[in-house]
């Protein structure tokens, strides 16, 4: 019986922590082992209902410990319900100066997150549209293995 009333106890817990009321939007998408081409953009589609609360927009960034550069840059578009279009760039730092990888190391991958913007309003309902495209000198880049975009109300 103490067996059981233990393990009910830590699946509640689990399934506590993993409700999160604060998610809006999360999706994610892979990039090609051979490598991630200039041209190619991972989109993200987003329907908004929600014209009042304010908003985080974050960027999770998984690398593997081969990708030859201390950081990356993002390009990204966003297009509006209305077809307007913002352009952003996002500096992404993955390692520090003496090549340690940030954020959370995992095997062979490196798990990073970057807020990209902060305390948002969107400004009218309808589907969003965020094109990620990366921004390195090199046209195809090896070592980025997934990109994905996670959009959390803010907490006051």
């Amino acid at each position: 019986m103490k067996k059981q009333t233990l393990i009910l106890i830590g699946a509640m817990a689990l399934l506590i922590a993993g409700c999160n009321r604060s998610l809006y939007f999360s999706d994610d998408s892979n990039v090609d082992e051979k490598g991630w081409n200039l041209d190619h953009t991972l989109n993200f589609v987003v329907p908004v209902d929600d014209t009042c609360s304010i908003f985080n927009f974050i960027i999770y960034l998984r690398n593997t410990n081969s990708y030859p550069y201390s950081n990356t840059f993002l390009f990204i578009n966003t297009t509006f319900p209305d077809g307007g279009v913002a352009h952003d760039t996002l500096e992404c730092p993955l390692a520090d100066l003496d090549g340690k990888w940030l954020g959370k190391t995992m095997g062979r991958y490196v798990d990073n997150r970057y807020y990209f913007r902060k305390h948002v309003i969107f400004p009218e309902k309808g589907t969003y549209v965020f094109e990620i495209g990366h921004g390195m000198r090199d046209s195809s880049i090896t070592g980025i293995r997934n990109i994905g975009l996670t959009i959390e109300k803010a907490t006051k």
